[in-house]
């Protein structure tokens, strides 16, 4: 393979998981959004905003999503007739920078399997709303670090169900948000039917389906897109009315269910103590209706590591350069 269509191939594939492993924050959603008081009268604007903090682990100085052995986070993506298509990553996502640091937050992901292996990525965003993130691609076979721009919102994520949009881009203003309500979670959460609670490579054993949820309490909250002959008109979401986990959202197109993401997470203070919005992901698993096309990202228990003593420079383009393909 040429040096130039090594590249192309690179680019190509480079967003992969941009999306799952990076952040994208806004002014008044940030580490510091306090969580609401017991009395607290939430309308759906607060909703959304609590929602974002969790997605966003900000409750964590850093959060990782590491290698264990043979044990890594996967994302599979399977055709309504075909087979399923496997991608692993570690991820390391810091938050813990000083007051008057120009840097907000900084993620690095390496890539373990496929045309991308021992690739890994930098995005560091700054404090500045003005200032661009820095998407930084360490390219193994050319021994370089390359800079792309970031990707659109309606993009696929990984050639998934999921776009950058649904897992890290969109942000509460982009939409109008509306109340209806609470209701209790009835049903368990999808799973791909081919692979629940299989060996599997890199997972170890693929979690059934997730009914912790069954009877939990939640927001139902419909938000409404800004953007003008968008994909989706509206969507509804089920949100944990304690932790602000959202269980499950509904995706329509001129009043037709189109598309669904089920979300499973743990709690990190299982004992009740601490932040209630201390989440991390299990499972994604999304169905586009129209299609067929089911994704599934599997993120196992024992790969999570939370509030590690790394030092803030193993953030650095000096990490990526370090990386074994």
């Amino acid at each position: 393979m040429t040096k130039n269509n090594l590249s192309l191939n690179i680019s190509v594939f480079v967003f992969l998981f941009l999306g799952w492993y990076s952040v994208q924050t806004q002014a008044d959603v940030d580490r510091n959004l306090a969580y609401p008081a017991a009395d607290a009268e939430l309308d759906a604007e607060d909703i959304a905003k609590q929602v974002y903090f969790a997605n966003h682990f900000y409750a964590f100085s850093n959060f990782s999503i590491k290698r264990r052995g043979r044990t890594l986070s996967v994302l599979v993506n399977k055709a309504e007739n075909g087979s399923p298509i496997t991608i692993a990553v570690e991820r390391h996502l810091n938050n813990n920078y000083d007051q008057d640091d120009a840097i907000r937050s900084r993620d690095l992901a390496i890539f373990h399997s496929g045309n991308l292996r021992g690739t890994g990525m930098l995005v560091t965003e700054y404090k500045n709303e003005k200032k661009s993130k820095d998407y930084m691609v360490w390219l193994p076979r050319l021994r370089k670090i390359r800079r792309f721009a970031q990707p659109r919102q309606e993009d696929a994520w990984g050639g998934s169900v999921f776009t950058f949009g649904d897992v890290t881009l969109r942000k509460p203003e982009d939409e109008t948000h509306e109340l209806l309500g609470r209701k209790k979670m009835r049903t368990c959460l999808g799973m791909m039917d081919e692979l629940e609670g299989k060996l599997f490579r890199y997972t170890e054993r693929v979690p059934e389906r997730s009914c912790r949820q069954l009877d939990r309490e939640v927001f139902g909250l419909k938000s409404t897109t800004k953007f003008k002959n968008w994909w989706y008109d509206y969507r509804i979401s089920y949100v944990d009315t304690n932790s602000f986990a959202d269980y499950r959202t509904l995706y329509y197109k001129n009043n037709r269910l189109i598309k669904i993401i089920d979300r499973d997470w743990g709690l990190v203070n299982t004992e009740g103590e601490g932040d209630p919005r201390a989440l991390f992901w299990k499972y994604w698993y999304g169905i586009d209706l129209r299609t067929g096309l089911e994704s599934l990202a599997v993120i196992p228990r024992k790969v999570v590591e939370i509030n590690s003593n790394r030092k803030n420079s193993f953030w650095t383009e000096r990490t990526l350069r370090k990386i074994k393909r």
